[in-house]
């Protein structure tokens, strides 16, 4: 299923997107930092992206890549 670009909406703090059938697809931003999230460096890089990139953070979401996303971060800091 294709889908629009990804958006942040702050009223429900997901990175939502709508696809053509009008079906709306979100990341609840906040589950995911309770998961994933182990520093407030960790919540900064997410949050970044969740602003500024939220294809990219709908990316890693959904392909399982976020724990390593945070894992290279951390290297590199």
């Amino acid at each position: 299923m294709k889908s629009e670009a990804w958006t942040y909406n702050m009223d429900t703090a997901c990175v939502e997107a709508r696809c053509p059938d009008g079906t709306v697809i979100a990341i609840d931003t906040i589950a995911v930092e309770r998961e994933f999230v182990e520093t407030w460096l960790d919540r900064r890089e997410l949050d970044y992206l969740i602003y500024n990139d939220p294809d990219a953070y709908a990316e890693l979401v959904l392909k399982g890549d976020v724990k390593t996303y945070l894992d290279t971060v951390r290297q590199g800091q």
